[in-house]
């Protein structure tokens, strides 16, 4: 129940989300559990103890999002861990998915846009036992990702039959979502730099997709390297391009005319680099070294350009931990050279549109009092988003934050026992 008198919020630092400059010394005037005004804190009549939060040694910004993760799969870098977590059932991957949830939660990610799994086992997860008032985080998945078969996909999707077109095996399967991916490109080569492949599908055969798809009012991600198989999804009139790397200065350009996002998720790039010597397949650090700069001018052209950038960072990739990779990845578009404040836009605001979920994303009047307080000063952000303060829901903390969190579970994979947290 919502407390029927206005509550006060005195921040010391406020980013609202939307891009523009930090705010000093900011009073939040909450009512019933939405924001009523942000203004400075020159409130001169005393506010009353017990309606007044003093958050004056914090920052302040909206709760985050992460638009491309994998709820399936764990950042393990333990190869063994890797393959039986993809081969596991549904009734195995029910405590991962939640634990991973968690993980996510307790780093101030509150939406979250799973990108597939062979089986589809997210998708039924949420349907069958998603509590999202226990877990208060907003998600959307696709079920199974489209591929060709012969072709990169099966570890996060199904592929056509032979006698299918991309439209029919949708219509066929008819998983129960509002969001849609297509696997359109390979995997990078980390062997040989700039190595793009062909597309999956043509632009004519991703476009009926997309038209049968938005009638349902459903949104298109597409995994899309190279210059080809980006520039056909963008022509078919997709939503989103998945990680996007090598595929140049005029698919960027088109992506800001035509409002397409992208999601590129650096950081995977930079795990590859970190982690290189866990691969059982040869790969050449060198080339991923390079991949990663390359990828981090395209973020720095795409800046320039207007492009809509949301932050992803296929969580769950090698290396690549829920929750603690959100950081990382915004280490890299600084790096690229955005602000701080872009930065967060593009984990707040941009994540948000690109999802569908507009009530969170900015921190403004009429909004929802969802938002994140991390002791200390902008200049410590993004580090200190590993160690909240506390996050606040209907502009109270919310309950189920714990600082130090004891996530505990139990999984069997075929004999083989692994206690304690999710293995890293």
């Amino acid at each position: 129940m919502q407390n029927s008198q206005n509550q006060y919020i005195r921040v010391g630092s406020l980013i609202d989300g939307r891009g523009g400059p930090v705010r000093k010394d900011q009073l939040i005037t909450i009512k019933s559990g939405s924001i009523a005004e942000i203004d400075n804190d020159t409130f001169t009549d005393p506010i009353p103890a017990e309606q007044l939060t003093d958050l004056s040694h914090c920052v302040v910004l909206p709760v985050l999002i992460d638009s491309h993760v994998h709820l399936c799969m764990s950042g393990s870098i333990d190869m063994e861990y890797r393959e039986k977590q993809l081969n596991a059932s549904y009734e195995e991957l029910v405590p991962i998915i939640a634990e991973h949830l968690r993980h996510q939660f307790s780093h101030g990610v509150l939406g979250l846009r799973d990108s597939g799994d062979r089986g589809g086992h997210v998708l039924r997860y949420l349907g069958e036992l998603f509590d999202s008032e226990a877990m208060p985080v907003r998600v959307l998945s696709p079920g199974r990702a489209y591929h060709r078969c012969g072709r990169y996909g099966s570890l996060i999707g199904v592929c056509l039959e032979s006698d299918e077109s991309l439209l029919e095996t949708f219509l066929r399967l008819a998983q129960p979502t509002k969001l849609v991916k297509v696997v359109n490109s390979g995997l990078n080569s980390l062997t040989r730099y700039a190595l793009q492949t062909e597309p999956q599908f043509s632009t004519g055969q991703l476009r009926e997709l997309v038209t049968e798809a938005r009638r349902r009012d459903a949104r298109i991600m597409v995994h899309a390297n190279g210059e080809v198989p980006v520039r056909t999804a963008i022509e078919a009139g997709c939503n989103s391009i998945e990680h996007g790397f090598f595929m140049g200065r005029r698919n960027l350009e088109l992506m800001a005319a035509r409002g397409v996002y992208w999601v590129p998720t650096v950081y995977t790039m930079k795990a590859v680099v970190q982690n290189a010597e866990h691969y059982r397949t040869t790969i050449d650090k060198k080339v991923a070294e390079r991949n990663l700069a390359h990828q981090l001018e395209q973020l720095g052209l795409a800046r320039e350009l207007g492009v809509k950038v949301a932050i992803g960072t296929d969580s769950g990739s090698m290396g690549v931990l829920h929750g603690e990779s959100m950081v990382e990845e915004m280490k890299l578009f600084i790096q690229a050279g955005f602000s701080l404040s872009e930065t967060i836009r593009c984990a707040t605001d941009h994540g948000a549109r690109l999802l569908g979920l507009e009530e969170l994303g900015t921190l403004e009047p009429g909004k929802p009092a969802h938002f994140l307080a991390t002791r200390g000063t902008p200049a410590q952000l993004p580090r200190k988003l590993s160690y909240l303060e506390k996050i606040y829901l209907h502009g109270n903390p919310s309950e189920a934050y714990r600082r130090d969190p004891d996530y505990t579970t139990l999984r069997k994979f075929e004999g083989v026992a692994f206690s304690g947290k999710v293995k890293y």
